[in-house]
């Protein structure tokens, strides 16, 4: 056999390496495609009954790398003590516990809000928070889900501003008018630190996405729904029950055999784990704010995600 002439040698070799090459990039892109989303949930879990059901449904999803579930203070509630904080922290650790979930970390969030703008107030929870968003791969980025208020995420951004790049906040909150793009702030979680909101809104460059009250609102299970799902059952789904019959809907006189409970938080739990199921666009923020663009979900498909959600939960 004679030898290839030294060019079209080297056309072989360069046509060889760079196939290689976009073989190995190609397996890259797949994998990090493919990778669980590496995920907090800051949430005031005791605040009310959707926060559990919530936390219940991200534990079980396959697609998240939940990395911790930290607790977050709701004192404007005329039911919290004057602990609030710590009622959630106690919570979380009975989800966990009750689901035998390992390797989530249970920070606990600061009991106060922001009572100046740009003073932080510390916290495990916001230091976890600034921790684990430096550990994140180059092009990789921490996803934040505040299910309450926003005291502990907007504390560690205070105090390490490096960790912005490094973030993603998903939040709960405020009501939104998509097509005159009115804000109004007069909504529970935001009302439980309203500085906090201020300064998420501010910080340019922070990948800020809201779930509205306005949106989640259309979330709304049954109370059939649940007994038909997790009546007669134990551990967790015994818990859920129990939650939903006992608490105490304070802001409504509306309901009372609660029937029926709008599932604000769960709407962004499905939302993050079938991003097809939401409408997200692309807004200014409030005049009052610094001027910039942050993602609003503005629609979402409830039924979809009613029947994914149990569809989920049988195995419990």
């Amino acid at each position: 056999m004679k030898y290839l002439p030294q060019r079209l040698s080297l056309k072989i070799k360069h046509y060889f390496f760079n196939t290689l090459l976009f073989f190995c990039f190609s397996i890259t892109i797949a994998q990090n495609s493919t990778s669980p989303l590496p995920l907090i949930i800051d949430a005031d879990t005791a605040n009310e009954v959707d926060d559990l059901f919530a936390i219940v449904r991200a534990i079980l999803e396959p697609k998240f790398n939940l990395i911790g579930i930290s607790s977050a203070q709701f004192h404007t509630s005329p039911l919290a003590s004057n602990n609030s904080v710590n009622e959630s922290q106690l919570i979380n650790k009975d989800i966990i516990q009750l689901m035998n979930v390992k390797g989530v970390s249970l920070p606990l969030g600061s009991n106060k809000p922001l009572i100046e703008y740009g003073k932080p107030v510390s916290s495990e929870a916001s230091r976890f928070i600034i921790e684990t968003a430096h550990q994140m791969e180059q092009n990789q980025k921490l996803n934040i889900v505040v299910l309450g208020s926003c005291t502990n995420i907007a504390s560690a951004i205070l105090e390490d501003p490096t960790i912005i790049p490094k973030i993603k906040i998903h939040y709960i909150g405020f009501w939104h008018t998509p097509a005159t793009n009115i804000y109004n702030k007069k909504e529970f979680n935001s009302s439980n630190d309203p500085i906090a909101v201020e300064v998420l809104l501010n910080t340019k460059n922070l990948d800020f996405n809201v779930m509205t009250a306005t949106t989640s609102q259309h979330l709304v299970f049954t109370k059939n729904e649940v007994d038909t799902y997790l009546k007669d059952k134990k551990g967790v789904a015994q818990y859920l029950v129990n939650r939903w019959e006992t608490y105490d809907r304070w802001w409504t006189k509306e309901d009372l055999e609660k029937e029926k409970w709008i599932m604000w938080d769960v709407a962004i739990i499905e939302a993050l784990a079938q991003p097809e199921w939401s409408t997200i666009k692309e807004f200014t923020t409030p005049p009052e704010n610094t001027q910039r663009k942050i993602n609003i979900h503005t629609n979402i498909d409830s039924e979809k995600m009613n029947i994914d959600f149990w569809n989920t939960l049988k195995t419990l």
